[in-house]
């Protein structure tokens, strides 16, 4: 009787039984009549002892010649080891060697530069740093869409192709469609997430989205993946509520999950461990004064650069609601601050440790004639916005929502340096492949 085919992460369960292996080789050394083949097969990595004399001679010199990533199924005796970081090694019995690369693979145990890496992306996600950043982002969303679940959230999808712009005309994908002119790859689902809102209370959305923005940054990608909770009946302060119990269960299902993870990233764990509610609270205007005080050139009614926002956050050690910003500087769907003409009640939530924001949030504007007077004013195609203002026509409320980006949680979660490692296929506005 054949022995079973085992995942890496089972194998802790199975010592001193015989068991089938499937994967590929991530690294080898020899010494003499050992060989020491480390092994992945996407569930974990386990360190695979083939002794001479323990398998057949051809298999023993055939195992000498493969190549990094040779697709390989193993035959063996698990045991335990408590030196390797699974708890278990694999004694060799049997190779089957499924197709040895043609050629040495490019991706060396060395240094390679951004750019290689990237135009090698398909490849690149085999590496256990980058196995491990994409688990944490598994792990982010299956925790948003359980909080979200648990708390009474319908999913609600929302259409990529639009004919509404919900974040500035300047930020638009384009294309042509079919004979109704011009479309646009959708900026956010939100104001679909209104409309949905109004039927069933409290829903999100959770899907790719794209911004036609020339931003070079470490913090911006032109297509991303964002999760938008709308609610009725939900004011500024039970937005950010909401806002902070998501990102409390996220980086707690993190902590509970992807220790091992966090470790091999050699994240600052116990930076993570201090992010309990309450957050901190400053206005817009707040966070002008302290900005300037701390040496930024930042004029009152700007909003904040990626160079204020680490300014700022460096300031804390948990996220920071930055609320109430000019009406100028946000779009068109925000409530008008009832004491304040100038100002919009609005939030945005930004991570510690200069990650900066994650989250953007407000009230929604529920009075037609003042959204209908911001559309003018920013003189969008009102034709598009007819269905919306219908929101606004019949059965208006009070209701809230927010887009957290799933890459900028993921990327302040790892500790990345850069938001391209956050995501499976990156793309900025230099890179469209692979």
């Amino acid at each position: 009787m054949p022995s079973p085919w085992i995942p890496i992460h089972d194998l802790p369960s199975f010592v001193d039984r015989e068991v089938t292996l499937k994967g590929w080789m991530y690294n080898k050394r020899s010494s003499g009549k050992i060989h020491f083949l480390q092994v992945r097969d996407g569930s974990g990595f386990i360190q695979a002892v083939m002794v001479k004399g323990e398998v057949p001679d051809e298999q023993f010199a055939t195992a000498k010649g493969l190549w990094l990533e040779a697709s390989i199924i193993l035959t063996g005796r698990v045991r335990s080891d408590e030196r390797a970081p699974s708890g278990v090694e694999l004694s060799v019995t049997g190779i089957e060697v499924v197709q040895n690369p043609v050629e040495e693979y490019p991706i060396a145990k060395k240094e390679h530069g951004i750019d290689f890496l990237l135009d090698r992306r398909h490849l690149w996600i085999r590496s256990a740093r980058q196995k491990a950043i994409l688990t944490v982002r598994e792990r982010v969303i299956w925790a948003c869409r359980e909080y979200l679940h648990n708390n009474g959230f319908l999913l609600v999808d929302s259409p990529l192709l639009t004919g509404s712009i919900g974040e500035g005309a300047d930020g638009l994908f384009e294309v042509e469609y079919f004979d109704l002119g011009k479309a646009y790859l959708a900026q956010t689902g939100q104001l679909y997430a209104e409309a949905a809102a109004a039927a069933f209370g409290k829903v999100y959305c959770f899907g790719p989205t794209f911004r036609a923005e020339k931003s070079k940054t470490r913090r911006h990608l032109t297509e991303f993946w964002m999760i938008e909770p709308e609610v009725a009946y939900a004011d500024h302060s039970d937005n950010m509520a909401l806002q902070e119990g998501l990102v409390c269960a996220v980086v707690d299902a993190a902590l509970a999950h992807c220790r091992k993870e966090l470790e091999l990233l050699e994240r600052d764990i116990p930076a993570l461990e201090r992010i309990k509610p309450p957050f901190y609270h400053i206005t817009y205007d707040e966070a002008v004064a302290m900005l300037q005080k701390l040496g930024s050139d930042i004029p009152y009614g700007d909003d904040f650069g990626g160079d204020d926002e680490t300014l700022l956050t460096n300031q804390f050690d948990k996220p920071v609601f930055v609320e109430c910003y000019p009406k100028k500087v946000k779009a068109f769907y925000m409530k008008q601050h009832p004491e304040r003409e100038d100002l919009v009640l609005c939030d945005d939530l930004l991570a510690p440790e200069g990650y900066g924001e994650i989250i953007g949030g407000s009230q929604r504007e529920d009075n037609l004639d003042l959204l209908l007077a911001r559309i003018r004013a920013e003189g969008l195609p009102e034709d598009s916005y007819d269905w919306y203002l219908d929101l606004r026509r019949y059965g208006s409320f009070p209701h809230s929502g927010f887009g957290m980006g799933i890459e900028r949680v993921v990327s302040w979660i790892c500790g990345l340096q850069h938001i391209r490692e956050a995501i499976p296929w990156p793309r900025t506005i230099y890179r469209l492949n692979p």
